[in-house]
This record gives structure tokens, sequence and C-alpha cells, in this order.
């Protein structure tokens, strides 16, 4: 049972990294994002293929308010912490995977933990900036992540470019997609007036990496067959 005293202390601990005394409800959110620019993937493996690992590249590492780091890669319609990756075949993680080396590892990279750890205690926010409407950090998508867009009975399917992920001072992290009729120079670059949330679109779908969306722009049977899965769960 806690007690008086335990609440009052645990109520009296500053977090390390925002200056802002510690609440268990914000312990996961992530407070900095550091892009992954060594080619590093994420293992899993699913039901349907239980002898086989599939891999997907790592989109950035996320620094949490608790102080762990954990990779993040667009998964289904979030970004999600490849720790905590679940599908409708029974997706699970299975570690990370360095192809340089061919070497299989468990936690973050200590070089990220350091950026990422720095990064946050030269950043200081005020606790008014901690919600949802302040962007404390956008990071370009350097994986080819498009979203899918498309009517209620995927009729019409639409692919357009992830151009970056924004990551908001609660802790949410968004996609940014180009409103073309909004743009008025190339390329479009993160923090571009003409990016919008995708995730905030009711069309929105889904996050596939480009192998799969190109995949799909040429109707491959494989990767409609995919979406068709995709459908039937939801």
């Amino acid at each position: 049972m806690k007690t008086m005293e335990n609440r009052s202390k645990k109520s009296n601990v500053i977090d390390l990294f925002t200056g802002q005394k510690y609440a268990p409800e914000d312990d996961t959110r992530f407070i900095r994002l550091a892009p992954e620019l060594d080619g590093l993937e994420m293992l899993y493996s699913n039901d349907a293929s239980p002898d086989k690992l599939f891999s997907l590249k790592v989109l950035c590492w996320g620094l949490r308010a608790n102080g762990d780091v954990v990779g993040l890669v667009p998964w289904l319609n979030d970004i999600v912490a490849c720790i905590d990756i679940k599908d409708p075949l029974n997706g699970q993680w299975e570690g990370y995977y360095d192809p340089g080396v061919d070497e299989v590892f468990y936690d973050a990279p200590i070089h990220k933990v350091v950026e990422l750890e720095t990064a946050a205690e030269y950043y200081d926010y005020e606790a008014a900036e901690l919600n949802g409407e302040f962007s404390i950090q956008e990071i370009p998508d350097t994986i080819g992540t498009h979203a899918v867009l498309a009517d209620k009975a995927y009729e019409n399917i639409t692919l357009t470019e992830v151009i970056s992920w924004r990551l908001y001072g609660d802790g949410k992290i968004s996609g940014m997609v180009a409103d073309e009729s909004e743009v008025v120079s190339t390329p479009v670059l993160p923090g571009d007036d003409c990016l919008y949330q995708v995730q905030s679109r009711e069309e929105f779908r889904y996050f596939f990496q480009h192998q799969i969306a190109n995949r799909i722009k040429a109707e491959d049977p494989e990767a409609l067959a995919a979406i068709s899965i995709l459908v039937e769960e939801k």
C-alpha cells in the first residue's frame, strides 16, 4: 500500500530532462528524437511465418521522459516504439539489427543515448509549452515513408510522401505531408508552411515504407493482398 509519505516524496521528484515534477502518466512520453542515419533496422516476427524474421528500417531513436531510449518505426497507422509493435498477425519485436556488421542487439546504441540525453539537457522548455499545440522538434523522414489515404470502401487510394516527423510538447509525433495546393517552392523541406499532420485527415489509413509503397503503386498482387487483410481486420 502506498502511504501519504511515499506519494509526497514522489511528487517532489524532478524530471532530469524537462525540469518539471515527475508525473507517472507522462512517464513514457517522448521528449526528444534523433534520426537514424546508419541504416539500423528492427527485426520482427509474426504468426503467419513463425520460422522467419522480417526487417524494417528504424526511422529514429526516441528519449522518453523516464530516461528510456527506444527505436521508432512507422507501423500501421502510427509511429511506435519497436518494442511495442503489434499487428493483425501478432507481429512482435525480436531486436535491432546492424546489417553492416550482421549483428543483432537489444538496447539503443550508446552514441544515440548520449546524443539524446545531451540535447534534452540543452533545450529547456517552459511548462506551458509542453502541450499538443507546441512543436518542440521536427526531423526529416529518411526512410521513404508514405502515407496511404483512401475512402471508406478503399476504392480510391492515394499514396503521398511523408516529408518529416514533428514532435509536440505532449509527446505525440505526427507525420507531416505536403498540401500540393500550398507548395510555394521545391523541394519541400521540414518546417515548410505547406505541411500538415496527415493523421488528422479522415482519409488517412496507414504508413508504409517506400518498398511497399512502390509495390502498391505498381499494383503488385501481394502488396494489394496485404492491404486487403488490413481492411478486413479494420
